[in-house]
Formats: C-alpha cells, sequence, structure tokens
C-alpha cells in the first residue's frame, strides 16, 4: 500500500553511485525497479513517448511495481484549463495505458504562474476521466501558487477524487489535505552532504507519516488547508523523492523503503 520511489531512471550521476559500475544503460530500468517499488516518469511532461516505449518498460519491471506518469505540458499549461480536454485525450491515447496494471497515478503539474480560478479549476477537474480502456484511473494535481491554498480548491479536488499532491519544498506551496483515496506526496529537501538524502530523524518521520496516510489517517505535523481529511480504512500511498540533492533521491527512497520494511 506504499509505494516509494524516485524521478525517472536515467541519470548520469547515479551510474556508480545507485547503479553498478559497468551496468548497461539499457538495464537501469530493470535493475530500479528491483531495489525501488515506485518511479514517476518525467519525460512524458516534454515529449509523447511511443506505445512502445510504454510496453517496454512495463515489460522490463517486476510483478507488483508501479509507475506514475507526468501529463504532458500542452495539457496543464493552457491559458484556460477548461480548454484542455483535446489535448488530455491525446496525451492518455499516447500510450500510456499499456502500462496496464503498473500505471499508478497520473500526475497534472500546474505552472507556478498559475493562479487559482474556481471556475477553471473546476472546469479542468471535470475533464479528467475517471475510465479509461476500462480501467480506473487516479489522478494527482501538484500546484505551485500559493492563491491554492483556499477551502474552496480542496472542496474541488474532493467532489471529483483527485489527490492534492503534497510538496515538500521550500518554493511552493504545501498542501497535506487528503482529498482522494490515496494519497501522493514529491520530497524535494535531500542534501548532497547526507549519504541518505534526509537525516534519520526526517526520514523516520516521513515514515511514521506514511504509515498514518495508509492507514487512513492525517498527520499532525502537516500544514492542511481545510483541517479535515476524507475517512478512510485504509489507502494507497505514493512518495517520491524528487528534485533536491537528485544524486541522493535512490538512497533516500531505499533508506525510507528499509524503514517501512516495504523493500522489493
Amino acid at each position: 500500500m506504499i509505494r516509494v520511489g524516485i524521478g525517472g531512471w536515467a541519470y548520469e550521476p547515479w551510474r556508480g553511485t545507485f547503479y553498478p559500475q559497468g551496468l548497461a544503460h539499457a538495464d537501469e530500468l530493470a535493475y530500479a525497479s528491483r531495489h525501488l517499488t515506485a518511479i514517476e516518469i518525467n519525460s512524458t511532461f516534454y515529449r509523447t513517448q511511443s506505445r512502445a516505449s510504454f510496453e517496454k518498460w512495463r515489460d522490463a519491471t517486476p510483478d507488483g511495481f508501479v509507475f506514475s506518469v507526468k501529463a504532458h505540458r500542452a495539457a496543464v499549461n493552457s491559458r484556460e484549463l477548461a480548454e484542455a480536454g483535446e489535448k488530455i485525450d491525446w496525451f492518455l491515447q499516447s500510450g500510456v495505458l499499456e502500462l496496464s496494471d503498473k500505471l499508478g497515478p497520473i500526475l497534472w503539474q500546474l505552472a507556478p504562474f498559475k493562479r487559482f480560478d474556481a471556475k477553471d479549476v473546476g472546469a479542468f477537474l471535470k475533464l479528467l476521466p475517471e475510465k479509461r480502456g476500462g480501467r480506473r484511473l487516479r489522478h494527482a494535481l501538484e500546484v505551485r501558487h500559493e492563491s491554492f491554498l483556499t477551502e474552496d480548491f480542496i472542496a474541488l479536488l474532493r467532489d471529483h477524487g483527485v489527490a492534492a499532491v503534497y510538496a515538500d519544498s521550500d518554493d511552493y506551496p504545501a498542501i497535506a489535505d487528503v482529498t482522494a483515496d490515496f494519497v501522493y506526496a514529491r520530497l524535494q529537501r535531500s542534501r548532497e552532504n547526507c549519504r541518505t538524502g534526509y537525516a534519520a530523524a526526517d526520514l523516520d518521520r516521513w515514515a511514521a507519516r506514511a504509515k498514518m496516510w495508509e492507514a487512513g489517517g492525517a498527520p499532525d505535523d502537516l500544514p492542511y488547508v481545510a483541517g479535515e481529511t476524507l475517512a478512510a480504512n485504509e489507502r494507497p500511498v505514493f512518495i517520491f523523492m524528487i528534485d533536491g540533492a537528485k544524486i541522493r533521491a535512490p538512497a533516500a527512497a531505499a533508506a525510507l523503503l528499509e524503514r517501512l520494511e516495504t523493500r522489493p
């Protein structure tokens, strides 16, 4: 129920630090997916990927592994989000569903300059399909402007069952309100001078928060907008080590998995 991973898998500084020396680049995904439990695919934000690529990624990873996929920027950088319907459909038809049962949440990341407009955001959320190709879809929305720190935004997310992404960041607003039947967190404070990216005490705190989320609760040491949480017996949790000192991301993810006792 708790997945922990990194953003992408092709990163040169990980060769010799996370990946063994001499490992073929073509084998890096297979290696990463056997040491972590999830990967956030970021390249899909910048360019379309072929169906063959999604099929190859699916087949290279073990049973139970999950990918999150960042939606293409064309679908989230529209001046009017309400007009993004065709672009959303285009993205979903690009081959994403070829990941099959390894498809986790779809991440929709808004630009830092995008301000909250209840009518526009509500129309966008309505465009996100609950199912496609007979498969239920999970959607997570990451906002980067403080105007979204309003109860009206939280209410919209809950009305549509879309998760608010929790960003552990110095640059973007933190929204810990649970708005869907899963939790999505992106941790962005790793430090290069720490072998595991996050200090042991911080990793202990994140492990406790993840377990609280999984159990259906809400950690009492994170910032909330509305202050209420959705009742649940248990829920999936997706945590990704993103940015910060990126070279430490795999070590941070592995250290968190150890604390959760859920290593592959």
